[in-house]
């Protein structure tokens, strides 16, 4: 019998080689649809902060959502990783050049620019993710540092992910998260 972790494996491995092989037009496409589907929610519309990440090359790209919240008077939190064991902190950003190369070779916040966020006080919650179930739990890189993060994360949180790389159903452990809202370039889900 497989256990939850080795199922998780091979979605993560699918997952990844998928989105590598996606070719960077169709991609481009994608992001722009999701993009102008996330900008459309209410609750983007109404928070005052952004937490989110900073994208890769294979996800969902969060470069312009991050400009455009900026743009929007909104303030901007992004993640910065401080151990390998799945803890990480925000920091409000002004411009994607407060960024700088971090853990894993993602792009951080540069903390001798930046202040920690202090509030989630009206805030809305990007969440990553390599692929979603329609319960809106999720597979990721496997480190848990959104699992961490949103126990005690009070906004909404908002799972985006590309339509096609949803689930039925995702096998899940007793400290996987799932978020309140999932947002793809063709659908907007609520639970």
């Amino acid at each position: 019998m497989i256990n939850v972790r080795e199922k998780k494996q091979a979605l993560r491995a699918k997952y990844k080689k998928l989105r590598q092989n996606c070719p960077p037009e169709v991609k481009r496409r994608l992001d722009e649809k999701l993009t102008e589907s996330f900008l459309s929610l209410n609750e983007y519309k109404s928070c005052e902060t952004l937490f989110t990440f900073v994208s890769s090359p294979i996800e969902c790209d969060t470069r312009k959502i991050i400009e455009r919240a900026l743009a929007d008077g909104k303030k901007a939190a992004v993640p910065k990783c401080v151990s390998r064991f799945g803890d990480m902190r925000f920091y409000y950003i002004n411009s994607l050049d407060d960024l700088a190369g971090g853990m894993y070779g993602i792009l951080e916040p540069d903390e001798s620019r930046c202040k920690p966020a202090d509030s989630y006080e009206n805030a809305l919650c990007i969440v990553p993710g390599l692929c979603f179930d329609y319960r809106h739990y999720r597979v990721g890189f496997g480190k848990g540092y959104y699992d961490r993060f949103l126990e005690q994360f009070s906004g909404v949180s908002v799972g985006i992910c590309y339509s096609k790389y949803i689930e039925s159903e995702i096998p899940r452990g007793a400290f996987d998260r799932n978020t309140d809202i999932l947002v793809t370039e063709k659908f907007i889900d609520r639970l």
